[in-house]
């Protein structure tokens, strides 16, 4: 046996163990701390969350909505920025890949703001875009773990149209809305009604009494971005007459670092 090989390892230095079955826990409380350490350190508290298709692209049948979608980031970062806290209050958050997450971050950018991109690991379309800030970007292996940082900070969500991965990332909100385990309300806009519903047939669930009627104020259908802004420094402007000390995310506190 080569000397370095009988040696004894420092467990978190053991690149085997850590990729092992046993150290799975320790796998994903990193994907929880890291990017909690990175939002201490810059001073981030509150997001507005963009879901939407890594499909979507600037050309083609819905490529309307790239821009949209940049032009509403640009929109609300320059907002953020103009408020009185030092860093911006509201800072962009997606997928932190390409489409509609790259149109979100690079509207952030062309305000001059930050913006965050929480990626996920997978073996086809999604790669972290170059508009993500340096710093504020995260790669994940967990999909729920990612979906945790979502929502854990999130002030507000706005879904543009998309596949699975969207759906999935909706119905997680609005389920965590509609069972109360969110102790604050988190304003969600479908936008591009259209799409929306053609692809989710709301109304053919209410009738199936599947939902209540009152579930259908879990969400709000805007189709420009200015209706947009508006409507979420509407809302937003509401919820800020509420203690700062609110909780956050399934009756966990706002963390001040």
């Amino acid at each position: 046996m080569a000397a370095d090989e009988s040696k004894s390892r420092i467990a978190y230095l053991n690149a085997a163990f850590l990729a092992s079955d046993a150290a799975r826990p320790l796998r994903i409380l990193a994907e929880y701390l890291e990017p909690l350490e990175a939002f201490c350190r810059e001073q981030i508290q509150d997001t507005i969350v963009f879901f939407g298709s890594a499909r979507l692209q600037e050309t083609g049948a819905l490529g309307r909505y790239y821009e949209e979608a940049r032009t509403l980031a640009r929109l609300i970062t320059e907002w953020s920025m103009s408020l009185s806290s030092p860093n911006g209050r509201y800072v962009v958050c997606s997928g932190g890949g390409g489409g509609i997450m790259e149109a979100a971050n690079r509207g952030a950018a062309d305000a001059g703001g930050r913006s965050i991109g929480l990626n996920i690991s997978l073996p086809h379309e999604q790669r972290p875009n170059a508009f993500i800030t340096p710093g504020l970007g995260f790669e994940f292996h967990y999909f729920f773990m990612r979906k945790l940082w979502f929502a854990h900070l999130a002030r507000a969500v706005i879904v543009f149209p998309g596949g699975f991965g969207t759906l999935d990332e909706l119905a997680e909100i609005i389920t965590l809305a509609q069972t109360k385990k969110l102790e604050r309300r988190i304003p969600v806009v479908l936008y591009g009604t259209s799409y929306w519903n053609e692809i989710i047939n709301f109304q053919a669930l209410l009738r199936h009494e599947v939902i209540s009627a009152e579930d259908l104020q879990l969400f709000s259908f805007i189709d420009e971005p200015a209706e947009a802004l508006a409507y979420l420094q509407r809302v937003l402007a509401v919820s800020e007459e509420d203690d700062d000390e609110t909780p956050a995310f399934a009756h966990s506190s706002r963390r001040k670092c």
